[in-house]
């Protein structure tokens, strides 16, 4: 997914996408699922959040890769400030 983004946005070209275990501060109720630094141009998906809060049946191999590709696609869109639905060849 990182590949396909960078290929596509040039925006992306320079910005480090690594994965973290959980966010390490407290954001009250909700918890994200990345977090974006723009200073240091990098994306830290948070995978036990993205992993966990998958719908009941859906724990599967199939669910789990998309919801990770899908937290992707969308930290990278609100990177650099679109809509996830704007990533493809044709935009």
């Amino acid at each position: 997914a990182v590949e396909f983004l960078r290929s596509t946005w040039p925006e992306l070209q320079e910005v480090r996408f690594e994965i973290g275990a959980v966010p390490l501060t407290d954001a009250g109720d909700a918890v994200p699922r990345w977090h974006i630094d723009r200073e240091q141009q990098r994306i830290v998906l948070f995978r036990l959040p993205i992993e966990r809060f998958l719908a009941p049946g859906h724990d599967d191999h199939l669910h789990r890769r998309m919801a990770v590709e899908g937290a992707v696609f969308r930290a990278a869109a609100e990177y650099v400030g679109r809509e996830p639905w704007e990533f493809g060849h044709d935009h």
